[in-house]
Parts: C-alpha cells; sequence; structure tokens
C-alpha cells in the first residue's frame, strides 16, 4: 500500500468527525501528476478554524495572503488560477519564482478589502487569521455573501480558536484539502510521495545524530527560541537532533539567554526572515560578551533556513533536507 492511499483512507474518515473536515472529494478519480483540474466530487466543502465554505466548481481567480498559503499553490502547479497574491516574509524558491513573477502582487503585506476585490476573486486563501480582519481582506462570512469562497489555514486560527497539532500529516491535510477545492488531487498524492521520500532518507542518514541544537528565530533582549511543538522541532526529529528547547510548550517560546548560555549547544539554527536576517543575528552573538563564547559560536557552527522553511506548510521538508545537509557540512567543534 502506498503512503498516499493509506493517508486518504486513514485521515478522511477522521476528518469527518473533526471542526477540521472535507467533504465531497471521495469520487475524485486519479490522474496522472499535473493533470487538469476535475469538476467530479462537487460540491467540495472545505473547513478549518470553525468555519466552513462551500465551493461548487474549482475556483479560476484564487488570491493569496501570506506565503505559505501562495506557495501552497505554486507547488500544487495552480499560478495559472491567481488573481493576486500578497504577503512574503522572505524569498519565493527558484523553482516557483517564475510560476509566482506571472501572478499580479497585490499589496506589500495585507490587501484591504477593496483593493482585493478590485482582483475580482472567486476564492481568497490565507495563512493567519489576520488576513480576514475587517481592515484587510474582510471577515470570510462577508465574503461568502459576495459568492467568495475562502480557507484558513489549518494552523493560523488566532486567537481563541484551537489550530490543529503540527505534524508532516496534517501538513499534508490542508495540501489535500486546497488541492480538493481546485479539483487536482492527484497533485497533493504526488507532493505528499515526494515529500515522504526526503523524511525516510533523513531518518535512515541522521544526520543530527547526538548533537544538541538551539534554533535561534529572533529577539535580542531573550531569545525567540524554536520549542517543542512546531516546525523547528519537527525538522530536528526528521534529522535526528536533539532541541535544546524540546521540552518548552508551543512551537516557538520565549526564553532567557541565561538558559541558552548554560544549554551551550552543538549548533545553532538560524531563521532568515526579512525582519530578523540571519546576518544580523550572528553579528549579535559574535559581538555579545557572554554569547561569543558560545561553543558554536566560537566555532561558527551556524545552519541557515530561510524562517517560510520553518513554519508549518508544503516547504517545512525542504527545510528539513536543508538542515540535514547543513548539518553534515559544520566545521568541527573547537
Amino acid at each position: 500500500m502506498t503512503v498516499t492511499s493509506f493517508r486518504r483512507t486513514r485521515f478522511l474518515p477522521a476528518l469527518a468527525a473533526l471542526p477540521l473536515l472535507l467533504a465531497g472529494c471521495a469520487g475524485a478519480p486519479e490522474a496522472e501528476d499535473k493533470g487538469p483540474a476535475t469538476t467530479t466530487g462537487f460540491p467540495v466543502k472545505a473547513s478549518s478554524c470553525g468555519f466552513t465554505s462551500t465551493i461548487t466548481a474549482p475556483p479560476e481567480r484564487a488570491v493569496t495572503m501570506n506565503q505559505g498559503a501562495t506557495e501552497v499553490m505554486l507547488a500544487l502547479d495552480l499560478s495559472d488560477r491567481m488573481a493576486g497574491t500578497a504577503y512574503l516574509d522572505d524569498a519565493v524558491p527558484q523553482k516557483w519564482q517564475p510560476a509566482y513573477d506571472e501572478v499580479k502582487v497585490l499589496a506589500k503585506e495585507y490587501p484591504d478589502n477593496e483593493t482585493l476585490l478590485a482582483a475580482k476573486p472567486d476564492f481568497v486563501y490565507a495563512s493567519y487569521a489576520s488576513a480576514f480582519d475587517a481592515d484587510n481582506a474582510g471577515a470570510q462570512d462577508e465574503l461568502t455573501k459576495l459568492g467568495i469562497g475562502s480557507f484558513l489555514s489549518l494552523f493560523g486560527c488566532g486567537e481563541n480558536k484551537p489550530s490543529a497539532d503540527v505534524s508532516f500529516d496534517s501538513v499534508w491535510d490542508e495540501i489535500e484539502i486546497v488541492a480538493d477545492v481546485f479539483g487536482v488531487p492527484e497533485r497533493a498524492d504526488a507532493l505528499e510521495r515526494e515529500q515522504q521520500g526526503q523524511l525516510d532518507t533523513l531518518a535512515a542518514d541522521k544526520p543530527g545524530d547526538g548533537l544538541d541544537v538551539f534554533w535561534f528565530d529572533s529577539g535580542d533582549k531573550t531569545a525567540f527560541a524554536g520549542a517543542g511543538e512546531g516546525g523547528p522541532q519537527l525538522i530536528l526529529d526528521a534529522v535526528g537532533a536533539t532541541n535544546v528547547f524540546g521540552d518548552v510548550e508551543g512551537g516557538w517560546a520565549d526564553v532567557s539567554w541565561e538558559r541558552v548560555v548554560k544549554s551551550d549547544p552543538d549548533v545553532i539554527v538560524l531563521a532568515d526572515a526579512s525582519w530578523s536576517t540571519a546576518d544580523d543575528k550572528i553579528a549579535m552573538l559574535e559581538k555579545d560578551p557572554v554569547l561569543k563564547n558560545l561553543r558554536a559560536v566560537k566555532a561558527k557552527r551556524y545552519v541557515v533556513i530561510p524562517f517560510s522553511e520553518s513554519t508549518p506548510g508544503v516547504r517545512l521538508a525542504d527545510g528539513a533536507v536543508s538542515v540535514g545537509a547543513q548539518l553534515a557540512d559544520l566545521p568541527p567543534l573547537g
């Protein structure tokens, strides 16, 4: 039995009993990878974060907000059905850059409702609940009244609404939902097979075996660190490394620099984002009179990863592959 067939029989019945469900796609036929959209199985009910949008036909003019949502669409080869996009955290990977360049950028950050509606969307997909604030795209139920479907990431529900637990399975669940909305379920299957193969290779190689790692996202007064329940932890588990803050709840958490010094990690992973670059963090570490004495800092044992490869989404497996390759090529500790 293939990984894909296992997940489709295992997860879809379970989702029917949960708030995060996907209905109406069981009749989608098998097709060649990157094949045309199918209208079989519509309408589709795409649900997340307590909101359900009924999609009666594959969207033709989607708008994405936030990099995670945009890259799911690009990975599913759906750029030809995007009427606009907005809000990047860092660079789009080169493999998707040509497709991304063909999509109109509506705003550097979130477009307002007027700008969004001017793009004449039939579907809006966002990574974070803030995209649907009144000052931005507008509430999902208001978009529904205008005949516009919408979907919010399983991981971005916002305050007082439970998001999905972060795992590679739940990442693939979201990709499957989007693929089903657009009538291309076989493309999600192909992505999952590819990524599972990458993870299987990392599990066999264990490039991080025996290494204690501090995942430094951002911060100066305190360290905003990768904790035990998010993308950083999944990546470190995939490469066989130990997260020095893996016992801290949540995906990310503020930790004191005293705790970082006490952990004295073998390696520091640096998230590279527009608001906190890897170079800025390295400069801070190497200038600080205490932090510069960490073994990893003295030996320059840094691993750099784009922020967008550290968050739950289609690039999380790429992040694991990148971290694994860099760990295998680090200089020795002094």
